[in-house]
C-alpha cells in the first residue's frame, strides 16, 4: 500500500483495530469500554473504518484438528514458463482447490508459495502429484510440512 492510499489513522482508531483483529465479534459497548468511547463513537468509527476499506470483513478462527486437517504444508512452485496465460491458468486452479488456503506469487526460486491444510500425508502427496504437478504449467515443486507452529498467526501490527 502507498503511502497515497493509506488510511489516516489517529491512536483510537488503531486500538480499535487492534481489539478487533483480536475480537471480531466485540459490540460497540464491549469496544466503547475498552477505548473509553460511548458506544455509538465505537460503532460509528468501526462503521467509517469498513465503509472505507480498512477493515475487509470478518471471519472465525476455526481449531484444524476438530475439522480433520491434520497436516498443514508450505509448498512452493515453480512454473515452467512465465506468461500472462500461464499465470493466469494457474491462478484458476488456486482458485478451485480448499485445500489451498493461501497462495502468495515471490521473488526468487520459487513462482508461488502456497499453504495448504490436508487431513493426512496421502492427501498432500495426492495433492502435489494429482494436482500440482499435473498441471501443465508446473515446472517444479518443493514442500515443507509443519511440525509446529511457536507463534499463531498474529494480527497485523497497527501502527
Amino acid at each position: 500500500m502507498t503511502q497515497e492510499t493509506r488510511t489516516p489513522l489517529d491512536a483510537t482508531d488503531t486500538a480499535l483495530l487492534d481489539r478487533l483483529q483480536r475480537n471480531g465479534t466485540a459490540t460497540a459497548q464491549d469496544l466503547g469500554e475498552a477505548l473509553n468511547l460511548s458506544a455509538s463513537q465505537a460503532g460509528r468509527r468501526r462503521q467509517r473504518l469498513e465503509d472505507n476499506g480498512t477493515i475487509t470483513g470478518y471471519r472465525a478462527t476455526i481449531d484444524p484438528e476438530r475439522i480433520g486437517l491434520h497436516v498443514q504444508a508450505f509448498i512452493q512452485v515453480q512454473l515452467a514458463r512465465h506468461g500472462t496465460t500461464q499465470g493466469n491458468d494457474f491462478n484458476r486452479l488456486l482458485r478451485t482447490r480448499p485445500e489451498i488456503t493461501s497462495a502468495w506469487t515471490m521473488t526468487g526460486e520459487a513462482d508461488y508459495l502456497l499453504r495448504v491444510w490436508c487431513p493426512d500425508l496421502p492427501a498432500l502427496n495426492r495433492l502435489i502429484h494429482e494436482v500440482l504437478l499435473a498441471h501443465p504449467t508446473v515446472a517444479r515443486v518443493h514442500s515443507q510440512i509443519v511440525m509446529d507452529q511457536p507463534k499463531a498467526d498474529a494480527p497485523l501490527p497497527v501502527l
